[in-house]
């Protein structure tokens, strides 16, 4: 985890290349069920970590490397991960209402949900 690496005691806080696509192969042939169980499982464990590791301004404010952008806070790295997590809710949320495309009529042009 990369917050690990920034919150790590040392000089090097260069992040590991991470591999966008690896998920593709390391899910393939599991169901969404179990994936969706994964999921649940990790979220919950990250999550306690986080909560316990009690951050500090200070600590928010610490920098590490990343292999593309250079110097990125822990703070910017953890708004990352929630706007990511935002990003899937809306796809969510378009997807779903997509199937209601045609079923709202006129008020469709009021809707700009639908036209993405």
């Amino acid at each position: 985890m990369r917050a690990r690496v920034i919150l790590a005691p040392g000089a090097d806080r260069r992040f590991a290349p991470f591999d966008r696509f690896a998920h593709r192969q390391e899910c393939a042939g599991q169901s969404v069920a179990q994936l969706l169980d994964t999921f649940v499982s990790l979220r919950a464990e990250n999550l306690r970590i986080l909560r316990g590791w009690n951050l500090s301004a200070r600590e928010l404010a610490l920098e590490g490397i990343h292999p593309a952008f250079g110097a990125v806070t822990l703070a910017q790295l953890l708004s990352t991960w929630v706007v990511h997590d935002l990003g899937h809710l809306a796809q969510t949320s378009r997807v779903m209402a997509k199937r209601y495309r045609d079923d709202v009529g006129p008020w469709r042009a009021y809707l700009p949900i639908l036209d993405r």
